[in-house]
């Protein structure tokens, strides 16, 4: 018996139920793995086989990236390799697609309890999968798995995921937005032994390209994906005939050892409790116009963080992720904001860490539930309110705090899935990738980055306008920054930008919409920071572009268009783009950090005036900032606008009652947590406000202001167009002193959300 991570794992038992409740795994006798390790290495060697390892990882993923013929690899960088020890456990992830890989472990422990017997794990071979009920975000999320061994025994695993370009299903590229199953998507792949004693089984291989469209462009990227593994093999067996396999299994070993050690320093100084996030997905499948909630649930016990997703949707239509997806995508911003400093070792953090889903939810959903669209809606909408329950876990820590992020751009991918004949005259059928351009979120000390990708993706490159136009028969109108779509704070949130294109050297294009995110916006500020931009489809058909374009007038914005305006739904199939249509996508921006009105009015002058990132009305209507007509600032106007705004939101039936006990803990931004007569309360951070015992929700001492969701970002149009459950955003203002404490975005009949319960000595639980 091989002895795993308590955490719960997928456990899939070769009938796909969905999720299964961790256990011990069996491994075969057959099986010899090798854990012998050196237990005092000197630092300069643990040091330079440390980075070795970190670089093998790095050329892993770049050969693939060089021999991939897929925009996907080239520019998405929608790939990640990593290295895990002889037992499944992290030692490094790459820094690329990183949800991709918080996926692995639960492969290599499927494949050492399920295949170590029959058929086997052996030198020289090499293990295709892309089964989401063993370990993957989609189908098209192909990993191709490789056991490193030396002189007979099982040492490491190398692996590596890259999203394909077509693997079946009812839609070309294989995102089915319309799937009611997964037999209506692409082919399903348990882990199967695709190379057998150093050689592609052309059995196995045959069927995998059998269910693509585009089999040619598949068998490539699988070859670039065994090329990424032999290299890896080939550098990590390099390392152990230099320094020995006790030495290499060692320096593993205390990777994930010092990696743990990190994380429970961060953990100990910071308090207990319970932090929860609620956010919605729309529309799980063409004609759907409802809202589907979203909850996680951080709790922390100690040196133990448990998460769960309890209150979440029920499985429906084509949204949903498994267990394995909802996991991988946690992962992501644990190891972004606890474990940055270890180097894309998670492996530590993850023996402290549970994941107890609800199966039968869309982002835990049973076999054989439709996934096939998971990363861009279940999966990001399972990451990114991670960002901020972590935050708000770490923001009591000074220093650690300093690490906090806002959610960031993309939380729901804007798709615009085309198809057709390209300008050679071939086939073609993909996805408009622009929107990894992203916007990362507003920090605690500074704003978020305009366009600055995707958090998930650190080294991720918003393509060259002329490489899409290159692979695919479009001709891009302007790409731009919006402005206005980064939430507004005290610290400002990235801005997003918008594409717009036209059919070129082709007759049509066939499209499919596959959005959420488009009424509700999904990238809610922190401690007071509004939401960024949603997701926004335009399209206008018969406009006057060809003459615009022959009189050499490049217009800026799709408005500036004549024709007629045509409403796009989030699951809207097969509709065409002539020539003359124009199809322009704004994705969605990133979330804004603390009270708008502590934003230094200067700061919101050179954002309207030199920045071009917030508009003058924003300036005065969210910032409270006042700016005369040559566009310099009004101070004394500004200070009076807006203490008149805070005046009105105070408390109107007598002055508030004020605490004067000592200050135990700062908990956000705006509140902190007083000892009054021996008992915790919660206080308002700049007055002293009493906002109520420590056992109650702070916010029900607000005074709340419940406004259209509108008023969250400028750009947030009509909700009706898209969903029948009306949005709002709710205000908590001091009573005290009418400041703003904190945000909510919400459906309108859903109950005030308790985000933060800190359980704490002297304080009720």
């Amino acid at each position: 018996m091989l002895r795993v991570s308590e955490m719960k794992d997928v456990a899939f038992d070769g009938k796909a139920t969905g999720y299964v409740p961790p256990k011990k795994l069996a491994v075969s006798r057959k099986l010899k793995l090798h854990t012998k390790r050196a237990r005092h290495i000197d630092p300069i060697t643990y040091e330079v086989v440390r980075h070795s390892l970190w670089h093998v990882n790095e050329e892993h993923g770049a050969t693939i990236q060089r021999l991939s013929g897929s925009p996907v690899a080239m520019y998405a960088l929608d790939l990640n390799p990593s290295i895990l020890a002889e037992d499944g456990e992290f030692v490094y992830f790459g820094p690329y697609m990183q949800y991709m890989s918080g996926v692995t472990d639960t492969q290599v422990k499927w494949i050492l309890e399920y295949r170590s017997d029959n058929p086997g794990i052996r030198e020289g071979d090499m293990f295709l999968a892309n089964d989401p009920w063993v370990g993957a975000a989609h189908q098209q999320d192909v990993m191709l798995i490789c056991p490193v061994f030396w002189k007979g025994e099982l040492f490491c695993w190398v692996t590596n995921c890259l999203h394909q370009y077509d693997i079946g299903g009812i839609t070309p590229s294989s995102f089915c937005g319309s799937a009611e199953n997964a037999f209506e998507e692409g082919i399903l792949i348990p882990p199967v032994k695709i190379v057998e004693a150093n050689e592609i089984r052309r059995d196995i291989e045959e069927l995998y390209l059998r269910a693509s469209r585009k089999p040619e462009a598949v068998a490539l990227d699988f070859r670039a994906q065994l090329a990424g593994n032999l290299t890896a093999r080939d550098r990590v067996l390099a390392l152990v005939r230099r320094y020995g396999p006790e030495v290499v299994k060692g320096v593993m070993k205390r990777i994930v050892d010092n990696a743990e050690t990190a994380f429970l320093a961060k953990l100990r100084r910071l308090p207990d409790g319970v932090w929860r996030e609620r956010t919605y997905v729309e529309c799980c499948r063409p004609g759907d116009r409802r809202t589907h909630r979203v909850c996680l649930t951080l709790t922390k016990r100690g040196d133990k963080l448990v998460f769960d997703n309890d209150g979440s949707a029920p499985q429906d239509g084509a949204m949903n992720a498994t267990y394995s997806g909802w996991r991988g995508s946690i992962m992501v911003a644990l190891n972004q904001l606890l474990c940055w400093d270890q180097y894309f070792c998670i492996g530590g953090a993850l023996r402290h860490v549970e994941f107890d889903p609800t199966p039968g939810t869309f982002n835990c959903a049973n076999f054989p539930a439709s996934v096939s669209t998971a990363p861009v809606q279940a999966m990001e909408i399972s990451l990114y309110p991670a960002y901020n329950v972590l935050s708000k876990m770490i923001y009591p820590d000074p220093e650690l705090r300093r690490d906090l992020m806002c959610i960031g751009g993309t939380s729901q991918w804007p798709a615009t899935i085309f198809r057709g004949t390209d300008q050679w005259g071939e086939r073609y059928g993909y996805l408009l990738v622009d929107p990894i351009g992203g916007a990362i979120g507003a920090f605690s000390e500074g704003d978020g980055i305009n366009t600055g990708g995707q958090s998930r993706t650190p080294i991720c490159k918003l393509p060259n306008v002329e490489h899409t136009e290159q692979t695919f028969p479009l001709l891009f109108l302007y790409r731009k920054e919006v402005i206005d779509s980064g939430g507004a704070g005290k610290w400002r949130g990235g801005l997003s930008a918008e594409s717009c294109f036209v059919p070129h050297r082709t007759e049509r294009i066939t499209h499919d919409t596959l959005s959420s995110g488009n009424a509700t916006p999904t990238s809610p500020g922190m401690m007071g920071g509004y939401p960024g931009s949603v997701n926004v489809y335009k399209f206008k058909r018969g406009t006057d572009v060809k003459e615009r374009l022959a009189r050499r007038e490049m217009p800026a914005d799709i408005a500036e268009l004549g024709g007629r305006d045509e409403l796009l739904e989030l699951r809207q199939e097969s509709f065409t783009q002539e020539p003359e249509d124009v199809y322009a996508v704004l994705w969605s921006a990133a979330g804004g950090y603390g009270d708008p009105f502590e934003r230094d009015p200067e700061r919101v002058r050179a954002d309207v005036v030199e920045n071009r990132a917030v508009s003058r009305a924003a300036a005065r209507e969210v910032y409270g900032v006042v700016l005369r007509e040559d566009g310099t600032l009004d101070a004394q106007a500004t200070a009076k606008l807006r203490a008149a705004v805070r005046e009105a939101h105070r408390r109107k039936d007598g002055p508030a009652r004020k605490l004067s006990g000592k200050v135990v803990l700062r908990a956000t931004e705006h509140l902190d947590v007083r000892r009054e007569n021996g008992a915790l309360r919660c206080a308002c951070a700049r007055c002293a406000a009493d906002l109520g015992p420590l056992g109650a929700n702070y916010k029900d001492a607000c005074v709340m202001e419940e406004r259209d969701i509108s008023a969250a970002n400028p750009n947030i149009g009509d909700w009706r167009r898209y969903v029948d459950d009306r949005p709002v955003f709710r205000q908590f203002h001091c009573p005290g002193c009418g400041a703003l404490v904190e945000n909510e975005v919400a459906r309108e009949n859903d109950p005030v959300l308790r985000d933060i319960e800190l359980h704490l000595k002297g304080g009720r639980k």
